[in-house]
């Protein structure tokens, strides 16, 4: 019988080598983890350890990081493609493949960073956890004080475009008398700020958070302004209506009445004696409730469960892209800015394929995937049943939108309507898309709050 353990043998040679790979692979796995989970920000820390003090947070990501992502891109084991010619079966392979090849290749985040360390940006700490919010006052006097909140799968990389326009309004041709002090937080679980470790940190909570900064920053009446996730948080500031609060403009209004949405949730056809835009808003939301909302369903539900959202950028990119507008998924911006070209007839708009990657790069390297889903497990009712709102509220439906909130609609959610406006082009990323257009909406709905 040969010795297979003597130091010589074949068997014992195989047994030290794998060994030693086996050693060595773990000792750099454990180095990989240790730098992706390296802090990206600096923060300047108060000489008193107040941590509910306004401090400052500039932007770095170590370049160990940027390396291991545009690795693991290239890593990505992918999937046949799908077997139909059209999105029904989710993103197309095509085009996650070509986003991607961008990615890991021609893709520069430090632009990125710059443009984010151009801003103003701090951190403070607001029941327990950490608000990251960027912060840009005025130059012009009488400026109103408004808060913007961005939403799911974006990020503050949202409203990066409108920062001049509401700030230095006549730089664009507008009044000076139309401009803002501008506030614009990162959602708990979101970007910069800090991942709540509790239950608890759903739209009303948040809500209240939003005016503990405001008020924190010293503005003793201000206004809010969202869109999708950001318009859930808005709707449910104006609910609890604080007296701080001047009024709301909203993007993705909740307007739709009890009596539709039982009607939608037993998937009927749309009821008797609608108007022509009721029956178009309801032809929408019929499509979205049937075809578009699995993501939500996931998120609301069992959102720890998508783990490949913290392991692969591509996974992570696929997920954040899935995300439709009134009449196609992905939205049709998004698709096109993805290919950089209109796609179907359909403009990007401003938005485009870095600005896109901006906002999914931010979730990957802060690795939000996870803890942004859970503010939909979070959310306890339906983000766009009629809101009940009764403060001033101005609302602006974008022609591609999940859906067109019809004027008959919005005057019943919202019970002191002070400006609704059909406008002629943008969508669910509307700040994104549009953002000329979008600051224009917003100087316009606000603009009677101005007297008050």
């Amino acid at each position: 019988m040969s010795d297979n353990t003597s130091p010589q043998s074949p068997s014992r040679r195989r047994f030290v080598n794998v060994a030693a790979a086996t050693v060595a692979a773990g000792s750099l796995s454990q180095l990989a983890f240790a730098e992706t989970n390296s802090s990206i920000t600096q923060i300047t820390q108060p000489a008193n350890g107040d941590t509910t003090a306004i401090r400052p947070l500039r932007v770095h990501v170590p370049e160990s990081q940027l390396i291991d992502l545009r690795r693991r891109i290239k890593a990505t084991r992918w999937p046949e493609r799908e077997t139909v010619t059209d999105d029904s079966q989710g993103v197309p392979l095509a085009m996650v493949q070509e986003f991607a090849r961008h990615w890991s290749t021609d893709y520069d985040w430090r632009a990125c960073e710059a443009k984010l360390n151009a801003l103003p940006q701090f951190i403070t700490e607001i029941d327990g956890l950490d608000i990251h919010f960027i912060h840009v006052r005025s130059k012009h006097e009488n400026a109103m004080p408004l808060i913007v909140t961005h939403g799911w799968p974006g990020s503050i990389i949202e409203q990066l475009k409108i920062v001049d326009p509401l700030t230095n309004p006549t730089a664009y041709g507008a009044s000076a008398s139309d401009t803002f002090h501008l506030v614009i937080p990162s959602l708990p679980g979101y970007g910069f700020s800090g991942k709540p470790t509790t239950t608890g940190w759903g739209p009303e909570k948040t809500a209240r958070a939003w005016v503990v900064l405001m008020k924190r920053l010293g503005y003793e009446k201000f206004a809010a302004q969202g869109g999708d996730l950001g318009g859930v948080v808005c709707n449910v500031m104006g609910k609890q209506a604080p007296p701080e609060l001047l009024g709301i403009h909203v993007s993705f209004p909740a307007t739709v009445p009890p009596e539709i949405a039982k009607a939608l949730q037993a998937g009927d056809p749309a009821p008797s004696g609608l108007s022509d835009d009721e029956k178009h808003a309801y032809e929408q939301l019929n499509s979205a409730f049937k075809k578009r909302r699995a993501y939500a369903l996931e998120m609301g539900t069992r959102p720890q469960t998508l783990y490949g959202l913290a392991d692969s950028p591509v996974a992570l990119a696929s997920w954040l892209l899935d995300h439709g507008d009134g009449y196609v998924q992905p939205a049709a911006a998004l698709t096109s800015a993805v290919f950089g070209r209109d796609v179907n007839g359909e403009s990007a708009g401003s938005l485009t394929r870095n600005d896109v990657l901006d906002d999914i790069t931010l979730y990957w390297l802060t690795n939000t995937g996870i803890s942004a889903a859970r503010f939909y497990w979070e959310s306890h009712f339906n983000f766009l049943a009629a809101a009940d709102v009764s403060i001033p509220t101005a609302v602006s439906v974008f022609p591609r939108e999940n859906y067109q909130a019809p004027r008959s609609w919005t005057e019943r959610a919202y019970h002191n309507l002070i400006y609704y406006n059909r406008v002629e082009k943008g969508g669910h990323f509307a700040a994104w898309e549009q953002p000329q257009l979008f600051a224009e909406e917003v100087r316009a709905g606000l603009r009677s709050l101005r007297q008050q």
